[in-house]
Formats: C-alpha cells, structure tokens, sequence
C-alpha cells in the first residue's frame, strides 16, 4: 500500500496542519466527516476492479467506466474503489455532489418519515401530489430559487429540464401568436398527428457552438460539444451561433476579447433576423463545461439579454453544471448582473433534483396535460434538495468555494508559469472553484488525467484538451494542497 507523500506534498500539508493548528474551531468537513482520510491512499492494484468492469459488462455497458466504486467506505471529499484506493474527488460524480460522501445530514434525510414514505409510495405529482408537496418546493427549491423566481416546474434530470423547459418556450411563443385562449384549430389537431404544420410548427431553439445541454432529441440538438454525442441521431435543424473564443486571462486581453464578444453578438443577431421569427429561445451555459469550460464575459451575456428583448426570443440559462455554487454564486448567473433576469434558468446535478425555474405566468401552458408525464419529478431528490440548500446556507459553503477557488487560482497560477508548455489558458478567475485549463493536445490531457488516477486524484476532462476542476463545496485548502502537490509532482514527469 502507498500512500503518497512526495516533498511537494509534504511542504503543502506542513504549511495547511499548522495553520489549522491556530485554528481551533472545527472546519465544516471536519464538522461532517471528523474520519474523512486524511490523504489519498493507493493500494498499487486495480485488478478486482478491472474484473468487476468485465462482469458488468456482460449485462450492463460498462466501455465508460473509470472505476468500480465502494460507496460504503467512500467519505467526504475521498471515494474508494474496489480495491480500496482512496482518492481525492474533484471530479465529484461529473460535478453533481455537493456536500461530500455519506454526508451525515444527507443521510438524516434519507432516513426520515417523510423520505420513507415518498419512496414507498411514490407520487405521480401531476395527479397525486403529497401533502408535503407544496412545502416542500416552497422552503427547498423555490427558497433556492435565483432573485426574480417564484415558480419551478421539476423533472427528471438535466436533460429532461431543459427538454421540458424548450416545450415552455415553444408553447408560449404559439399562445401569444394565436392568443392564450383561442382554442386550437381542427386542422392543427389533425397536421400534429402527422408531426406536420401548423399543429407542429417550423420554430426552434437556438443554441451556441460547443454547447452542452444533454442527450435526450431536443436536448441532443442543442448540444455542439462533441460528435459522438450526436452520430445516428437525428436532430432538429435548429441554428447554432458563436461562443467567443476568448483569450486568458481574460483581464490581460480586453480590447482582443471586446472585439470577439461584439462580432459573436453580431453573428447572433443576424440568426435571429434569418430566422425571421421561429427562434422561440435560446439557450447557454454560464461557462460551457462539457465542452471545454469556456468564458466569456458579463458583456457578451448582457448583449444576449438584449438580443432576446428585442426580437422576442426567450433567454434559457442552463445551469444544471454551473448551479449550487460551484462558481462562488448560488447560480451562476448571478455574476453577470443582467438588467433583467433571464425568462428560463434550469438545473440538476449539485442539487440531486432537477427542473427549471420561471416567473412569467404566461411560460405555464394554457391547457394541463401538455407539460406533463407520469412522475413530473421526483419527491425523494426534491427532498434531498432542500437539505442540500438549507446544509449550504448554515455553513456558507458558497463563500467556502470563493476562498478555496481563489487559493487554487492563484497556485495553478505559479504552476503555470513554471510549466507554461502542461498548464496553459488557465481560466476561472474569480469563478470559485470551476477552473479549467489546456493541456496542449489531447494526448497530453489523456495522460494527465491517468497519472493523476494513478497517484490517487480522480479528475475530469473535457474538451478536446481541458481539464477540469469540479470539487465538492466542503473541498478546503488541506485538500487543495494535497491536490496541486500531486498535480505538480505529475506535470513534472510529463
């Protein structure tokens, strides 16, 4: 069994034990997890797990399996697999746990009256909802809920959030053409059990280049990232726009990084008018994240904002991998300061739930049975949801991530300059602790992301070359520390 103690390492934990050791107070992982490891812990074999993949195999596709997990002993910021290595998560299951493995009050929930009954008795929502509904949504989701919100509508993940959210869009575009209490026509009756017009009309949502908003077919045709998403499926042809492709630090290139924001806004606009009307939304990722945790500024989203204004186009912000704090505000959103919140804002992953946000009545269908399926959520998550929250707000892990994110910025920073050719186009300044940066080429980030396994820190990538940072919010700089003296140890040997 190794455990790693490389003199990076060393010096790193020296430096956070004796600070720690002024500090009397608990920390908030050591509050949740006092026998949470204090180091990742590498066995030297991976053989059971390997074995177990292959058995999975046979009956489940396993061809994207990183690891076979033992989530009974996984605990805090660590997650073990099957042959007892500890790793350090900062991968944290694709960006969607919050509050560490096993959390305590997590667990609380999961073993309450209410949990208990939801789970045995689980309710069509549209049909049968739970006294405990109403409540529910009101002092966990909707108390969440960015400024200008009031309403949510729950689904059943990220994909489905925003499938469901494009529906809103498209049926409020048709009711304010036809007026939301003309009923609907005989002939669009009839053409929409034909999937043709005017009871399916020709509109679309507009999305951005190396976007991400899931696998589902709408969400599918909105995703830009990669072609392996998207091969033999087929798709919507809904219009795609620029992204910026800005340069970093974005501080250090303002005028460069001005003037590719205003010519990707100019592109928007002449979609938008091309389309002459059948742009219902649009939708965009506060950073994109599967796609190469890619910026850009608050000047490109408010001239967004400003797009949908005036044409009458919805704004969609999909925060399903940017919310619940990661970026060092609730929503992500939150750092533009739009002049008007946007129409739309969905979510899932850190909150364990999923759904989108809304205020407008008008975004609510006019008739019920259109936004509708058996379980229009999910009782038990929305549980583990308001938990979730109420766990953030007592222990103020948003500002947690600030301070975190703001120490790993500043020593990927220097690691960066000491290995401009491994570390290069660091971003995330001031985004809490969604970093990301180059690797070169795709080799080089294949490379990392497996030495980095082999010396126990589960990462992820993204992009054609990215990494990305995606801890948990109770990831503090002991872990930090533990983190950038392994990367630095395995940068140095590329």
């Amino acid at each position: 069994m190794m455990r790693l103690t490389n003199s990076s390492i060393q010096r790193r934990l020296a430096s956070t034990s004796a600070k720690a050791t002024k500090n009397l107070k608990r920390s908030v992982t050591e509050h949740y997890f006092p026998n949470e490891p204090r180091e990742p812990i590498i066995t030297g074999s991976t053989k059971k797990s390997l074995a177990a993949i292959k058995s999975l195999d046979e009956v489940f596709d396993s061809r994207a399996v990183y690891m076979v997990c033992d989530y009974e002993k996984s605990l805090g910021n660590y997650i073990v697999d099957k042959d007892g290595n500890v790793y350090l998560d900062t991968y944290s299951q694709i960006a969607s746990i919050a509050l560490g493995y096993n959390n305590p009050a997590l667990i609380e929930t999961a073993k309450s009256p209410a949990m208990i009954e939801s789970l045995v008795n689980r309710p069509a929502l549209g049909n049968f909802p739970s006294t405990k509904w109403e409540d529910i949504l009101r002092t966990g989701l909707l108390a969440a809920a960015p400024k200008g919100f009031d309403k949510v509508w729950t689904a059943l993940s990220g994909s489905d959030a925003n499938e469901t959210a494009y529906k809103a869009a498209f049926m409020y575009h048709m009711q304010r053409l036809r007026g939301k209490k003309t009923d609907f026509s005989e002939l669009e009756k009839q053409s929409t059990m034909l999937n043709e017009a005017p009871g399916s009309p020709d509109l679309a949502i507009m999305s951005f280049k190396r976007g991400f908003h899931g696998r589902l077919f709408g969400s599918l045709s909105t995703t830009r990232s990669n072609p392996i998403h998207k091969l033999d499926i087929p798709a919507f042809k809904w219009p795609v726009a620029p992204f910026p492709q800005l340069k970093y630090p974005i501080d250090q290139f303002e005028s460069e990084n001005r003037a590719e924001e205003e010519k990707c806004l100019q592109a928007t606009e002449k979609i938008i008018r091309e389309w002459n009307g059948k742009i219902s939304a649009i939708i965009i990722e506060p950073i994109q994240s599967e796609g190469g945790d890619n910026h850009a500024t608050s000047f490109f989203f408010q001239g967004l904002r400003d797009l949908t204004k005036e044409y009458g186009v919805l704004m969609i912000v999909d925060e399903v991998q940017t919310g619940v704090g990661a970026t060092g505000k609730f929503w992500a959103h939150e750092h533009w300061n739009l002049t008007s919140p946007p129409d739309i804002v969905t979510f899932s992953k850190k909150f364990q739930a999923a759904g989108y946000y809304y205020s407008n009545d008008d975004l609510r269908p006019n008739l019920p049975f259109r936004q509708f399926n058996t379980w229009c959520g999910d009782l038990t998550r929305a549980l583990i949801a308001k938990t979730i929250y109420e766990e953030v707000q007592k222990h103020d892990l948003v500002e947690n991530v600030n301070t975190v994110g703001n120490y790993l910025y500043e020593n990927l920073s220097a690691l960066q300059e000491k290995y401009p050719q491994h570390i290069r186009n660091l971003r995330g300044k001031n985004t809490g602790t969604f970093i990301g940066w180059d690797c070169g080429n795709q080799e080089k980030q294949k490379e990392l992301l497996q030495k980095m396994r082999k010396s126990g820190v589960n990462i992820g990538g993204c992009g054609i070359q990215a990494i990305r940072l995606r801890p948990m919010l109770i990831f503090e700089k002991r872990h930090a520390d533990q983190f950038l003296g392994i990367l630095e140890s395995n940068i140095a040997s590329l």
